[in-house]
């Protein structure tokens, strides 16, 4: 059981093919999703998650790491304040647990409104890996921007 709101793949609003994987652990769930290295800027997963209550909260992103791996995947943050975007190194390990990989805190509003989304622009002859995406609340903001890498 993960802590906070976790939106896994299955759960993901998809534009264009995606190719569903178990190739790389670790990973949420039953497996993860890549973009076949292929139709680089015509892809995204879009993880929209149910929040309870208005508040700050961390944003993580699970990925697989791998030599293969974009090393520039964009990540975009859809928040209260407006929307955070940033390049993120698929190749790094994550450090929570070598799974995710904190993306920054963010003040949100309760429902559904708000989302993070993984593209592939801009990744040409690297994976781009769509897996999990994880809301931790949290009391106070350290920072308002993305760590990236």
């Amino acid at each position: 059981m993960l802590p906070g709101i976790v939106v896994d793949d299955c759960d993901a609003e998809l534009q264009g093919d995606w190719q569903y994987s178990t190739h790389t652990p670790p990973y949420v769930g039953r497996g993860y999703l890549h973009d076949m290295n292929a139709g680089k800027g015509k892809k995204s997963a879009t993880y929209r998650p149910h929040l309870p209550t208005d508040g700050w909260y961390e944003v993580r992103l699970s990925h697989c790491r791998n030599i293969r791996r974009s090393t520039s995947t964009l990540i975009t943050i859809s928040h209260a304040d407006g929307h955070a975007s940033l390049r993120l190194n698929q190749q790094l390990a994550p450090e929570h647990a070598q799974l995710f990989r904190t993306l920054g805190r963010f003040r949100f509003t309760a429902g559904s409104q708000h989302w993070v989304r993984i593209a592939n622009d801009d990744t040409t002859g690297k994976y781009v890996i769509a897996d999990a995406v994880q809301w931790i609340p949290v009391d106070a903001p350290v920072s308002s921007t993305g760590i990236g890498d």
